[in-house]
């Protein structure tokens, strides 16, 4: 080769050199200073992932307890009680309308039971109550009384009857049949229902006494609702302090007044005292004021 054509060769490489030379940034040596060129990504990306289905409603269940503890009620008293009408639906007044008792309303024949064990008081079997007459005494018909362990009289009236083997003296264990639910005395012209009134022992010519002195209707309650403990022997103490054993009639109490029959006509029977089987002889559990 020529020498010119080498000289000019040369010029040109030395060129080239230069340049590329001060076109690289300072840094270490062979290593760029230039940012790496990041690809553009294009289109939608797509994303991949697992979502978890619901749990239904119905699937969470709540955490299982101890089945509840079952508290009995409190004993109230030593007495036992039972509702006085055994093995059939009833209603009955829970306010004073005229006397302090209450009517049991139900079906014809449901037993009539002693509430707390006793003795038979009174008895009556015969179904002497005359409208023309409305005597007092016989106005509940046929009726059963015991004086219970607890010192307290219980009545049972307007009976249909009286159960076999109740009378004066006898013993009875609470929830013993007593009589028939009915609808003598005066209640003829109602519902079968029971008459049932609370007091105190007095002799069968107080009568008023027997039918009613005590308010029953919170006893009734509890006793059928499961608390059978709840004794009215206390409220019954008090009262008969009150008013002492024999108070005077206040409420009921007049007879309707007949004129005289005719000779040829029979007259009624005499009513204000009635035959009433007593147990006078006996000497059941009279209401004192020890425990």
């Amino acid at each position: 080769m020529r020498s010119g054509h080498l000289g000019r060769w040369a010029a040109v490489t030395g060129a080239l050199l230069l340049t590329g030379a001060c076109s690289q940034a300072t840094g270490l040596a062979g290593v760029s200073a230039a940012s790496p060129t990041t690809p553009t990504p294009t289109g939608t990306p797509s994303v991949t992932a697992t979502i978890p289905s619901p749990v239904p409603q119905s699937a969470e269940e709540p955490p299982k307890g101890d089945d509840p503890v079952k508290v009995p009620p409190p004993k109230l008293s030593k007495y036992t009680y039972t509702f006085p009408v055994k093995g059939c639906e009833t209603t009955y007044q829970r306010k004073l309308l005229v006397l302090p008792k209450t009517t049991i309303w139900a079906g014809q024949g449901c037993a009539f039971v002693a509430p707390i064990g006793g003795v038979v008081d009174e008895v009556n079997v015969n179904n002497r109550w005359k409208p023309s007459t409305d005597a007092g005494a016989d106005r509940e018909g046929r009726f059963v009384t015991i004086i219970g362990d607890d010192g307290v009289r219980y009545l049972g009236g307007h009976l249909d009857s009286v159960a076999d083997g109740i009378e004066p003296g006898v013993r009875v264990k609470a929830g013993q049949l007593l009589g028939r639910v009915g609808r003598s005395g005066n209640a003829r012209d109602t519902g079968p229902n029971l008459y049932f009134a609370i007091s105190w022992k007095t002799g069968p010519s107080f009568w008023w006494v027997r039918r009613g002195m005590v308010k029953p209707w919170d006893y009734l309650d509890a006793w059928r609702s499961g608390n059978r403990t709840l004794s009215p022997r206390e409220e019954t103490l008090a009262l008969r302090a009150k008013l002492g054993e024999t108070p005077r009639c206040t409420v009921q109490c007049s007879s309707k007044k007949t004129s005289r029959p005719a000779k040829s006509e029979e007259p009624e029977a005499q009513t204000d005292q009635p035959e009433v089987q007593t147990g006078e002889d006996v000497a059941p559990a009279a209401i004192t004021a020890g425990p």
